[in-house]
């Protein structure tokens, strides 16, 4: 279908979904929602898919599939400008990723429909009375919108440039005087704004599946006043030659984070080029990924650390740590273990060189069906 492209505006904050997890990254099955939904609108060769997503999440969203991707704005119409940017084709189909159940057959219907009008629109009709400013008014009059809308291209790029801001495009087309054929949408392509609306379609409960990442570092030590681990400050005559405050533990603990949910490693999100990263307490990005994991679906089961170190003793700080940790991870201390051992006097560890971290980390995905 040389001539329609599709944008899936997915870089909404979810900031009524009242859970840790942002909706387009509730899990279906074994996929994000905005992937499931995605590969909903396949079969119908689009000359190009295009999806916005939220700067944090645009490098893991591509990842997962091949399609075109482009950072999100601060509202609905800004990200949908930044996508139009991308559109060559005569037209455009525009809908939400939280519509997640469209069906073919209304695609079919805004597709068939295409040359009537400068857009065309689902709605549903008001079922029940409809009162507004104080006044009873004809339900008959009042139509529901819906997504997905398919535009003229040249029309909503034009549409898009007024500097108010519409809630969706038909809004924006029929402000510059554009014109509207509206078609019956679908009960069942309701826009998912609650985790209760979610539950209401009948859809896959996510995979039970674990995801385990490792996670290894080391830095050298060289004469200070203390090294900092797992966020703990420990008497030593040496400190970390590092970036950062040199937190090899919770770096390793990062990178086994990152690694259980495909996302590369520490030094792609925090790069030690970075100024600002430039003796940075590693607890906060420890957080920041934390978030990060939350916000995209997954849940943190448990971790395993092992610390290498000929010195300084570890067993004194283990409590402590495991209680920083925790809290931060949000699971319960007993699932925070941490381990240490020596080299025996081997190697660059043994000769007090350095100090070494591996960290495993479990993950799962968040299970809406369960909240």
């Amino acid at each position: 279908m040389s001539n329609i492209s599709l944008i899936l505006l997915g870089a909404g904050e979810s900031s009524r979904f009242n859970v840790p997890v942002k909706k387009q990254w509730i899990r279906v099955a074994d996929e994000p929602l905005w992937l499931f939904v995605a590969k909903n609108f396949g079969d119908f060769n689009f000359k190009e898919i295009i999806i916005t997503a939220s700067r944090e999440e645009l490098n893991y969203m591509k990842s997962f599939a091949d399609f075109t991707y482009v950072k999100g704005g601060k509202n609905r119409q800004e990200s949908l400008k930044n996508a139009m940017t991308k559109v060559t084709s005569k037209f455009v189909m525009v809908s939400d990723v939280a519509r997640a159940v469209i069906s073919k057959n209304l695609i079919s219907k805004l597709i068939e429909n295409r040359e009537k009008s400068d857009i065309v629109v689902p709605y549903l009709k008001a079922v029940d009375t409809v009162v507004y400013d104080g006044q009873t008014i004809d339900r008959d009059r009042v139509k529901l919108i819906q997504t997905p809308q398919l535009s003229r291209t040249k029309i909503l790029k034009s549409a898009l440039k007024q500097t108010k801001v519409f809630t969706d495009d038909s809004s924006a087309i029929k402000a510059i005087g554009g014109s509207c054929c509206y078609i019956l949408g679908e009960q069942n392509a309701l826009k998912i704004t609650y985790l209760n609306d979610f539950k209401k379609l009948n859809l896959p409960k996510p995979s039970r599946d674990n995801f385990i990442g490792h996670g290894f570092d080391v830095h050298p030590l060289i004469k200070g006043d203390g090294v900092i681990l797992g966020g703990v400050k420990i008497k030593s005559p040496y400190k970390f030659k590092a970036h950062s405050d040199g937190d090899v533990l919770i770096h390793s603990l990062i990178d086994a984070l990152l690694g259980a949910i495909g996302f590369g490693d520490i030094g792609e999100l925090f790069p030690d080029t970075d100024k600002k990263y430039k003796g940075i307490d590693s607890t906060l990005l420890l957080r920041k990924v934390v978030y990060f994991i939350a916000r995209v679906g997954y849940e943190i089961v448990n971790v395993d650390i092992s610390i290498i170190a000929q010195t300084p003793k570890i067993s004194p700080y283990k409590k402590q740590m495991r209680k920083i940790l925790s809290d931060i991870l949000g699971i319960k201390s007993v699932r925070v273990n941490i381990k240490a051992t020596t080299t025996e006097k081997l190697g660059f560890v043994g000769r007090e060189e350095a100090v070494a971290v591996e960290a495993i980390a479990n993950l799962k995905y968040f299970d809406w069906k369960k909240k």
